[in-house]
């Protein structure tokens, strides 16, 4: 038997002159206030995009009308280290909620002095989409991980 072919991880790095705990809340606690407005999958546009700060919780989008539609889960939550995202968008931009089709979204948060913070994400295991080439074209792109990090590193230098 053999396995699917490996797709090479998506990785973006970025700098963030906020201490680790800061970073961390950010992301996680503020996520609704850097995630572009332009990123959701549903037909409605994003009225909220939510992160539940917890192992087992959703991460998912609140439309303008009051619907959701749910991205993935949180597999780990260790504050204010790491967090772990199952990611079931396919490269067609819909919810997939087989869980044996699901990437991860890693983010880990390095301290680089006290007022200082490395976060690094990577996009793994996207062999388990069946057009796991076409997302990672896609989050690897201009409007993909590297651009909405940037947007991250703003929001949280603003909110120091």
């Amino acid at each position: 038997m053999s396995s699917a072919p490996t797709i090479p991880a998506v990785q973006s790095t970025v700098t963030v002159a906020v201490p680790i705990q800061t970073a961390f809340r950010v992301f996680t606690e503020g996520f609704d206030t850097w995630w572009p407005r332009t990123h959701h999958i549903a037909q409605v546009d994003l009225a909220e995009a939510v992160l539940e700060r917890r192992e087992g919780g959703r991460w998912y989008e609140r439309g303008v009308d009051g619907s959701e539609c749910e991205w993935g889960r949180v597999l780990a939550w260790e504050p204010p280290n790491r967090v772990v995202l199952s990611w079931h968008i396919n490269g067609r931009w819909q919810y997939d909620a087989d869980p044996t089709r699901a990437s991860e979204v890693e983010v880990r948060f390095w301290a680089k002095g006290p007022r200082e913070t490395v976060v690094e994400l990577r996009h793994q295991h996207l062999e388990r989409h069946d057009d796991g080439r076409t997302l990672r074209d896609e989050v690897s792109g201009e409007g993909g991980w590297n651009g909405i990090l940037q947007q991250f590193a703003k929001a949280a230098e603003e909110q120091a």
